[in-house]
């Protein structure tokens, strides 16, 4: 287990910038408690505006975000990716699953997320805050209209169901998690779905009742926590950046599709919402990261990293 300092984050430290019910927050702190670590919860706001994560970021409000001092991690992929990278033991892919663990977690992200979101908020309906509905409607450029997902959600659960029997399919043999005896990138994927169906709207997982052996996996998942958390401030956090130096080494790519070289000015966005552009000068890239320099008064330099699948990387 790596050790932190009881009462005090460093440059070393892993700082998760999250919220407690954030649903993919959920998925990292799944992945520290599999890997045993410490780590500081820096809370940030559910909805804008949060200038200290976009002074961090230069830009992206997703959650989570991971920072170890002037490494700044946007989206969970880069973020496991970097955990399993200087953590790997105990490894996320218990399975031999490294490329399609990956893959999976898009499935999760995308198309399971947001058929569990319809069913989520359409059942919880009058109940969501009418805040949030016009930051979900900034963060994603289209209505986030309750109504229209209430009269989805007979369909939806259907789709839902569907996807979640795959789950039960996949554990019929008796294994305990979905790539064999140990949990991984593929479980803690998998959870935070219903995780967060159980916080917002738990009516929604009423068909989880009827598939036995999801269930008791589900009870797995949980019963591996979340590693050892400490809370940390914004401001801490912030401090700590500032402080501190980026490790990330300047490296080409020599098979860079487009040919983004170190030195290059670039912006990197999402390209699903929250598309807010990131501006910044390469330092190093590959088929499955981009890290890009940029500085910022409260923060000073730090080196923001994103993964390639799932953003575009565009001329500046």
């Amino acid at each position: 287990m790596a050790k932190a300092d009881a009462n005090k984050a460093d440059a070393t430290s892993i700082i998760l910038h999250q919220y407690d019910v954030s649903p993919f927050s959920e998925k990292v702190r799944v992945a520290l408690g599999i890997k045993g670590l410490d780590w500081f919860a820096c809370d940030e706001p559910v909805i804008m505006p949060k200038p200290e994560l976009t002074s961090l970021t230069g830009g992206y409000r997703k959650i989570p975000v991971m920072q170890i001092g002037a490494d700044i991690y946007c989206d969970t992929q880069i973020i496991l990716r970097e955990l399993e990278k200087r953590y790997p033991a105990p490894t996320l892919f218990p399975g031999e699953d490294k490329g399609l663990g990956w893959g999976l977690s898009m499935w999760t992200d995308r198309i399971l997320f947001q058929t569990a979101v319809a069913v989520i908020f359409g059942g919880a309906g009058d109940a969501v805050d009418e805040a949030f509905k016009k930051d979900r409607e900034a963060l994603t450029g289209r209505p986030f209209d309750t109504d229209a997902m209430k009269a989805a959600v007979p369909l939806m659960t259907e789709q839902l169901r569907a996807q979640l029997g795959w789950i039960e399919e996949q554990l019929a043999d008796g294994r305990d998690f979905l790539m064999g005896d140990k949990p991984g990138l593929a479980d803690a994927s998998g959870f935070y779905n219903l995780a967060f169906m159980r916080w917002i709207h738990p009516q929604g997982a009423a068909m989880v009742e009827h598939m036995p052996k999801l269930a008791a996996w589900e009870e797995r998942v949980k019963a591996i926590g979340h590693g050892n958390r400490q809370e940390i401030s914004r401001d801490d956090a912030l401090a700590i950046a500032k402080a501190s130096t980026s490790v990330e080494k300047e490296a080409a790519d020599p098979n860079e599709p487009n040919g983004w070289k170190p030195g290059d000015l670039v912006s990197v966005t999402p390209d699903d919402y929250g598309r807010d552009p990131v501006v910044g000068v390469v330092v190093s890239s590959s088929a499955q990261h981009i890290a890009i320099h940029r500085e910022d008064m409260p923060v000073g330099d730090v080196v923001v990293h994103f993964p390639r699948a799932g953003f575009f990387v565009m001329p500046a």
